[in-house]
């Protein structure tokens, strides 16, 4: 018999274990609850990335075009990038596999295996494991499918520049993106993935040229493999098409004139501000930097001493020398500082502050010298007696200022230098020095702390031209649908600088500039049968008023705008440098001339330099201006 003990036993079991039940009971359908109620959205959204896999559609980039519209300067080349899902590949194979892929791919073995880790092996993600395969190589892999299981290929254009050399700085390149970039431009869409615009057009407009990545959906299961056959795509739109404001004529034209000489040379439409050429050299090939040794080749190019990196048109100021007359007489003119035709002795040196100031032309000098003559012959001690006497630094400032020295061109391109314009504040904030009458007169003559960029310079020239206006220099033309061609935004022109100098004060300096070409110092280089030229020489010292003479002391330079005797609608303007570090020859007048007789002659370089009878030029062995 079972007492009564046992039986309360038995039944405080039964009511603990149907409590433990109710509680169990409860709990689930709270954990049901809460995942299908309150966190079902949360799990909705997981399960469905579980379940679909998007494969990005690389957009191609916009396609970069001159002024002309006709053929494409920047392209896109079909280029592949291979590879690896090391699920798909059986687990006694992968080595095997891996081994005779690298072989193809012309890698190592080791190189796969570092952008493989070993705790993904059996992933079914997709690894990229060559970018830049041509097709040749593809198509080896193709033939070989059946010994590469889990190989696959995507195609990945890169970037294909059709003119190389000096047309380079002004395209730039592109690269991958690096964390710096990323930083900046993750907000705006921007991946990991991403290649971007490194320098020149390709950075100043990548948002236009980046396009419009596409996608591809796919359903998997939970190792990755895919179990649809028909994938949903959302193709990709190719990024804009640019046209620029280069002429590719003119920009060959210009690179050849210069030659292999360290400068830059600038031509610009006075009445818009569009740029038809900008040549700088040295210059580089931008498809360097699609090839698998960008990183050695982009290493190659920053130890080069002669700096072949650089814009020079844009990012390397120099002083402007004798141009800076220019500015000189339009300040003297303007501020009535004294009077054009007043004449000024020159005996070939002058005498201040214990020194001796030497013109270029020694005693006995220029003799008596009227602004006009000046101007022409390059008188220095014409300029260093109203620079110091007449106008003094604070105006010579004003007006260089007024003239766009000091600040940014503005140009559309990514990277730029200022200048400087030089005062008494700036110097004795910068070598607590106080400012002295011989800086006064090293300024006066474009020498000293004064620095221009060959563009500001042209823009000078532009702004005489113009009477009064410098319109912001651009390289953007147009942006262009990439499959209707249809125009989508014009660059209309716009006013950078505007002077108040009065027009009876820009004749007097455009009559002197033509005089310039026919009676004055470049009379002989400068001289053009079909187009009538205005212009101002200059030869910057590398070191100002060194005891050095050598062949490398001096730069040289010329300004100009043509034709002469047209409205400044039909003219150009062109601003020429050679450095120092050449072999001296004068040669920025020549060059200029060139240039000159090229656009207005519709003549190749070769054939304008046997126009102007250059064509067995000896090299000038002194100083000239």
């Amino acid at each position: 018999m079972i007492n009564s003990e046992d039986r309360l036993t038995k039944g405080a079991k039964i009511f603990i274990l149907l409590i433990v039940l109710v509680i169990f009971f409860i709990f689930y359908i709270y954990r049901l609850f809460s995942m299908q109620i309150v966190q079902g959205e949360h799990y909705r959204s997981q399960s469905q990335r579980i379940s679909s896999q998007i494969t990005v559609i690389s957009a191609q980039r916009g396609e970069i075009f001159d002024r002309k519209a006709l053929l494409p300067i920047v392209i896109n080349t079909d280029s592949f990038a291979v590879e690896v899902t090391p699920g798909e590949i059986p687990k006694d194979r992968y080595d095997t596999v891996i081994l005779k892929l690298a072989q193809y791919l012309g890698i190592s073995k080791t190189d796969i295996d570092k952008k493989i880790p070993k705790n993904m092996r059996r992933s079914y993600s997709n690894f990229q494991v060559k970018s830049n395969v041509p097709f040749t190589v593809i198509s080896n892999i193709a033939e070989n499918k059946i010994d590469l299981p889990g190989v696959s290929w995507v195609s990945k254009p890169t970037r294909n520049y059709q003119h190389t050399g000096s047309m380079s700085h002004i395209v730039g390149y592109v690269g991958d993106i690096n964390q710096d970039e990323m930083t900046v431009l993750y907000n705006q869409g921007y991946k990991k993935t991403s290649i971007v615009g490194k320098t020149g057009i390709e950075k100043q407009y990548d948002s236009l040229l980046q396009g419009k990545e596409g996608r591809e959906m796919s359903t998997v299961d939970v190792h990755g493999r895919i179990i649809s056959d028909t994938p949903i795509v959302e193709p990709p739109e190719m990024g804009k098409s640019l046209v620029l404001t280069i002429d590719s004529d003119i920009q060959k034209l210009v690179e050849e004139a210069l030659g292999n000489r360290v400068g830059a040379s600038v031509v610009l439409k006075p009445a818009t501000g569009e740029v038809l050429a900008m040549v700088s050299y040295p210059y580089y090939d931008s498809n360097i930097f699609s090839s698998d040794d960008a990183g050695t080749e982009y290493a190659k190019l920053v130890n080069d001493t002669t700096k072949p990196l650089l814009n020079r048109a844009v990012q390397v100021s120099y002083p402007p020398a004798s141009t800076f007359k220019i500015i000189m007489s339009a300040a003297m003119l303007q501020e009535n500082a004294f009077p054009a035709s007043k004449k000024i002795e020159c005996k070939g040196v002058m005498v201040y502050g214990g020194r001796r100031f030497h013109c270029h032309v020694h005693e006995p000098g220029h003799g008596w010298l009227d602004m006009k003559n000046a101007m022409a012959q390059s008188c220095d001690v014409y300029y260093w007696t109203v620079g110091r006497d007449n106008l003094g630094i604070e105006k010579i400032a004003s007006y260089a200022r007024e003239f766009g020295f000091g600040k940014s061109a503005q140009i559309d391109l990514p990277s730029q230098v200022a200048g400087l314009v030089p005062t008494a504040e700036w110097k004795e904030k910068k070598y607590h020095e106080k400012w002295l009458g011989g800086d006064t007169m090293s300024c006066s003559i474009g020498q000293g702390y004064m620095e221009a960029t060959p563009l500001q310079l042209a823009n000078m020239v532009a702004m005489v031209s113009n009477e009064g206006v410098i319109y912001k220099p651009h390289l953007l033309k147009e942006v262009r649908d990439p499959v209707t061609g249809d125009v989508i935004d014009e660059v209309q022109p716009q006013v950078l600088t505007e002077s108040t100098i009065d027009r009876d004060v820009w004749k007097q300096i455009q009559e002197a500039m033509r005089y310039t070409v026919t009676d004055g110092t470049p009379q002989y280089p400068m001289h053009n049968k079909i187009v009538q030229i205005a212009c101002k020489t200059g030869t910057a010292e590398v070191e100002p008023y060194s005891s050095r003479k050598d062949d490398q002391s001096w730069h040289s330079w010329l300004v100009a705008y043509a034709p002469y005797d047209a409205p400044p609608e039909d003219r150009i303007c062109v601003a020429t440098i050679v450095e120092a570090c050449n072999k001296w020859e004068w040669w920025a007048p020549y060059c200029t001339n060139i240039i000159i007789q090229g656009i207005f002659g519709n003549q190749t370089c070769e054939e304008a330099t046997k126009t102007l009878g250059f064509e067995y030029l000896t090299n000038n062995r002194g100083r000239q201006e």
